[in-house]
C-alpha cells in the first residue's frame, strides 16, 4: 500500500512542483534546472560512488563488517536514480541522499531497527571434523606421474569399401 501511495503522490508533487516553479521562471529555466540537476548529480553519484567502494574494498581487506559501506553504497544508488529522474522533488530527495551527514543519520536511524544476529567471515569450519588440529585444506593437490594405456586399433587389413584406410 505504501508503494502505491508513493507511486502516485511523487509525480503529482513532481507536476505540482513543475507548474509553480515554471510558471515563477518560465519553462526555458525551468528545464534548464532540470538538466543541469542531472549532470551535477551523475558527477556527485560517481564520485561518492568510487569513495563507497573503496570503503567497502578496505572493510573486505581488513576483515570488518562491510555493512555500513553498503548501506552507503546503496544509498548512493538510490540518489543516483532520484538524480536522473525529471523533477525538483526527487532531486531534492537525491541531494539528501549524497550528503554524509544524513546518510549517516538514516543508517543510525535503521541500526536501532534492525539486529544482526550473526556476523562471519572467512571460511565456514567442517561440522564433521570436531578438532579444529585436524582440520585439512579443501584443496588437495596429488603430484604424479602418469601413463596412457589406451589401446590403439589397427585397421582390418582390407576395408570394408565403406571408409579409406
Amino acid at each position: 500500500m505504501w508503494l502505491f501511495v508513493a507511486f502516485l503522490l511523487v509525480p503529482l508533487v513532481e507536476i505540482g512542483l513543475f507548474i509553480q516553479i515554471g510558471g515563477v521562471i518560465g519553462l526555458w529555466p525551468t528545464l534548464g534546472i532540470v538538466v543541469l540537476t542531472a549532470i551535477i548529480g551523475t558527477y556527485l553519484v560517481r564520485s561518492q560512488g568510487l569513495m563507497a567502494m573503496n570503503n567497502l574494498r578496505g572493510s573486505f581487506s581488513n576483515l570488518e563488517d562491510p555493512s555500513e559501506p553498503l548501506a552507503h553504497g546503496a544509498m548512493i544508488l538510490i540518489a543516483g536514480a532520484l538524480l536522473l529522474t525529471p523533477g525538483f522533488f526527487t532531486d531534492a530527495v537525491g541531494f539528501a541522499l549524497l550528503a554524509p551527514p544524513i546518510r549517516l543519520a538514516i543508517i543510525g536511524y535503521l541500526k536501532k531497527r534492525i539486529h544482526v544476529q550473526r556476523f562471519e567471515m572467512g571460511p565456514q569450519p567442517d561440522p564433521f571434523q570436531q578438532d579444529p588440529r585436524q582440520r585439512r585444506p579443501r584443496d588437495t593437490v596429488i603430484d604424479a606421474d602418469f601413463l596412457d594405456v589406451t589401446e590403439t586399433k589397427n585397421p582390418p587389413e582390407k576395408g570394408s569399401g565403406w571408409t579409406k584406410h
